[in-house]
């Protein structure tokens, strides 16, 4: 009996798809966000590549020469390094005083909150419906040396008659803190969401205190939101210019607002591009550092 037959009916029966072009689907379907990655993020970053290797002589009116000017880097490296450590610096504080902060948000909202779950998340997210800069500028107002806050504290002693809070290290990093709170919360929402209570309920059983559920269970299972809010508060909050600017004075000055003034006030194009590409650089450095110091530590 030939195929034709077997089939019932005169037509062919339908070929099979080829199965080259099922590997090749899958790149297909990468092409538009990488062409997108390409020509917005390759192509900007190897021009800012090049014009840190301009001839620092140069200036928009007579023009940058190519003449691969590699000693850029060490010149603003010993020239801004004490803004480099002062970012890292704030960072890493308004780092820790999200944590204190954050990870018991997270975990209220994930395994207490109940009915009120929704609001509570809306709550933590309501802030960033507003303009960053608008956010900072309240700040600016609730710390102002004529504020209620500081009248309170002066009032109760906590503050000297002449001692102020905006334009110190604090105000920087309380408005780091505030401003990059919501990246650190929900990844770990996220994770803390998913916990399981029986494995809680289990620790409980075998005779473990609160404490050392919370270290063989609850922290472990919770390691990657905490990874990834870690890493999404701290990149932005290293190269942050805003809070410095607004909340600060020149002594708080940030890597970010050197930044700023090279390429927007200065007009120094290599200098402020060489420091662009050494934030990037120390940036990739404190991630990957971290990332496999987590990685081996979950293995443990």
């Amino acid at each position: 009996m030939t195929l034709l037959a077997r089939t019932g009916s005169g037509e062919p029966p339908p070929s099979a798809p080829r199965p080259g072009r099922h590997r090749l689907l899958p790149y297909l379907l990468l092409l538009p966000g990488a062409a997108w990655l390409l020509i917005f993020f390759g192509v900007p970053l190897a021009q800012l590549a090049a014009a840190s290797l301009y001839d620092p002589s140069g200036s928009l009116s007579t023009g940058y020469a190519m003449t691969w000017a590699f000693g850029n880097y060490p010149d603003v490296v010993q020239a801004y390094w004490p803004q480099f450590l002062r970012s890292f610096g704030y960072a890493g504080l308004a780092l820790v005083l999200a944590l204190l902060l954050g990870y018991p948000l997270a975990y209220a909202i994930a395994q207490k909150a109940g009915r009120w779950k929704n609001l509570l998340l809306v709550c933590v997210v309501a802030p960033m419906f507003t303009s960053f800069l608008v956010r900072t500028l309240a700040w600016k107002t609730i710390l102002s040396d004529n504020g209620a806050l500081v009248g309170l504290l002066r009032d109760v002693h906590l503050l000297a008659p002449d001692g102020r809070l905006l334009a110190t290290p604090f105000a920087v990093v309380l408005g780091l803190t505030y401003n990059f709170l919501p990246f650190l919360v929900l990844p770990l929402y996220a994770s803390l969401e998913r916990l399981d209570p029986r494995l809680l309920e289990a620790a409980t059983d075998l005779y473990a205190s609160p404490a050392q559920a919370f270290r063989r269970v609850t922290l472990p299972l919770s390691m990657p939101g905490l990874v990834a809010g870690t890493l999404l508060f701290f990149i932005p909050a290293s190269g942050d210019y805003i809070n410095a600017e607004l909340l600060g004075t020149p002594n708080e000055y940030m890597i970010g607002n050197v930044i700023d003034s090279a390429f927007l006030v200065r007009l120094d194009y290599p200098q402020g591009a060489a420091l662009s590409f050494l934030l990037m650089a120390a940036i990739l450095a404190v991630v990957f550092g971290y990332l496999r110091r987590a990685g081996t530590e979950e293995v443990l």
